[in-house]
């Protein structure tokens, strides 16, 4: 698939309306808490032109943070009282963590929201990044900047289901290793709803 093919594949991918996505999914004997409350948060799937094609941009964690310490992620935090919305925490959060100006994002839309085993209800934001993109991470949160082709994160075959013990249960879970990265958990299963929607 081409660039150009691959933006259309996006935009057709974002804004769709589609059920919340879990970290549960994969683990329906779950028992989610009666009257939760989960907070609102925003994260950036942001793609970057490399060449003839799209690569997706993904931080690890600093191993120095107390939560999810050198996971890969995608830029984005908390909705805070001062954002407008969920796209404009993931904005805000993406050039904190990685220096990248909202100027240079076009926004092509939402995916469906994530509800994290963390009481967060993430929503990922689809954007491109227009324009050249050199990554400033954030030490105290970011170590380190990269990006995966976007053939690999939307490809179903990249995928598989693992199985770990969390809190005394097996939790199953998604993952689509890259290189040296292990892209697992909530990042994973949001990626996997992508190309999901790439691949109808």
């Amino acid at each position: 698939m081409g660039k150009a093919d691959q933006i259309a594949a996006l935009r057709a991918a974002a804004g769709a309306e589609n059920p919340v996505s879990s970290d549960f999914d994969l683990n329906p004997e779950a028992t989610l808490p009666a009257g939760r409350t989960l907070r609102p948060a925003g994260v950036l799937v942001a793609f970057v032109e490399q060449g003839d094609a799209l690569a997706l941009v993904l931080t690890k964690r600093s191993s120095r943070l107390k939560h999810h310490p050198g996971q890969i992620a995608f830029p984005g935090g908390k909705q805070e009282e001062t954002d407008a919305d969920v796209i404009a925490a993931a904005l805000r959060e993406a050039h904190e963590e990685v220096g990248l100006s909202p100027d240079a994002v076009e926004v092509l839309g939402p995916l469906p929201a994530h509800e994290t085993v963390t009481g967060f209800l993430m929503t990922p934001v689809v954007g491109l990044i227009r324009g050249p993109f050199a990554p400033v991470a954030e030490p105290g949160e970011v170590d380190e900047v990269f990006t995966v082709p976007f053939d690999h994160v939307t490809d179903p075959a990249r995928f598989t289901r693992q199985a770990r013990r969390w809190r005394g249960t097996r939790r199953h879970y998604y993952t689509v290793p890259f290189g040296p990265y292990y892209i697992w958990g909530a990042t994973a299963r949001i990626l996997r709803g992508l190309a999901d929607r790439v691949n109808p």
